[in-house]
């Protein structure tokens, strides 16, 4: 155990060992102390045993943790769950079924006290009640609630114990589609409002992409992959095993509005076109673009519907992990531009003569671009 690894403030560090019969935890991280880290990857890879070791559910037979220049865990020190100042949420919801909401929000805020967290002025427990829109359900046992609202409500009250840092683990898993997407919005308008780190379980390529600031890709108990989310997407020296889901994300602001057509241009270095969602010239958006959803071509076309062809660079190109295919890295624009993903036969690759500095076009058809 390197029990003299550097952090700064700003940063916490995470270094677990735990062996268990069939699987061991294996990990040596520093993680930023704010915004959402993702821990990412398929059932069994670690996420969630990674998760209870920060929390302090598990202790490892190895381990440290400091969160800015407090230690959570030491070769002398262990501080238990109760004494640290986090919340977390998990698939189900596990509200009290013998209390109202304003009960279990009640609950939620007295263990402030008990977690190290200094307690929560009324004004900002109404706002987090507002943000979370469950100002109607006060009143309401937790039987009565859908499961979207059930965790809604959940997510409420591991905010009102005013935690220094909130842990996840896939609080949408248990949830379908249609709750899915009810419940994002409100995830995405908590990472704006919640100081502190956010660790988010997920094995949903969607949720990370839409969510996480930070990628931490685990595979049998080891760290496979961390950077920061975009870099993290677009690396083909160390790819993520994604599949259909491979693709970037690229952060623009949107400059134009076209309303007759419903579209807005955003501008992310180059222009793009997407559907209009009542933005407002000035919102950032975050837009995700699939490998598969990207063709490449030496001339820019125009006798085709696809509003987005912009100009590019070859930077890199790796084989896929299925055969007869290759991934392709392109910089839009030009040599330090946002990464794009094109995803090619090996015979499209060989009869366009791609290279490293070729300069070319990117078809990116509007209806890939997800935010």
């Amino acid at each position: 155990m390197n029990s003299t690894a550097p952090v700064s403030r700003g940063e916490m560090y995470l270094r677990f060992f735990l062996a268990r019969s069939r699987f061991s935890l294996d990990v040596d991280l520093t993680l930023p102390a704010s915004g959402v880290t993702a821990l990412f990857g398929p059932s069994g890879s670690g996420k969630t045993t990674l998760l209870r070791c920060i929390a302090g559910l598990e202790q490892a037979g190895i381990g440290e943790m400091r969160v800015n220049d407090e230690v959570w865990q030491s070769v002398d020190t262990f501080v238990p769950l109760e004494r640290r100042p986090l919340a977390c949420v998990f698939q189900e919801a596990s509200l009290l079924p013998h209390l109202s909401v304003q009960g279990n929000l009640d609950y939620g805020r007295r263990r402030a006290g008990r977690r190290q967290c200094e307690a929560l002025a009324d004004g900002e427990a109404q706002r987090i009640i507002e943000m979370l829109g469950i100002g109607h359900l006060l009143a309401r046992r937790p039987q009565g609630l859908s499961g979207g609202e059930r965790q809604r409500v959940a997510i409420a009250r591991a905010l009102l114990a005013n935690p220094r840092m909130l842990l996840m683990d896939e609080p949408l898993a248990s949830l379908d589609q249609a709750r899915k997407q009810e419940i994002l919005p409100y995830l995405e308008r908590l990472k704006a409002e919640f100081n502190g780190p956010l660790i988010y379980v997920s094995h949903a390529t969607d949720e990370v992409a839409r969510l996480a600031d930070h990628l931490v890709a685990l595979e049998n108990g080891r760290v496979l992959h961390a950077a920061p989310l975009d870099k993290a997407l677009a690396d083909l020296e160390a790819p993520l095993p994604l599949g259909e889901e491979a693709g970037v994300v690229i952060q623009g602001e949107v400059s134009e509005l076209a309303p007759e057509w419903k579209l807005a241009r955003v501008s992310a270095g180059v222009p793009l076109w997407v559907h209009d969602r009542n933005f407002q010239v000035g919102d950032t958006l975050r837009l995700r673009v699939l490998a598969r959803d990207v063709s490449l071509s030496l001339e820019q076309h125009k006798d085709t519907s696809i509003l987005n062809i912009v100009p590019c660079i070859v930077e890199e190109i790796r084989d896929d992990e299925r055969a007869g295919l290759m991934l392709v890295r392109v910089r839009l624009g030009g040599p330090g531009g946002a990464p794009l993903l094109a995803r090619l036969t090996r015979l499209s690759v060989k009869q366009l003569w791609l290279v490293p500095g070729l300069r070319l076009w990117a078809q990116i058809k509007s209806v890939a671009l997800v935010y």
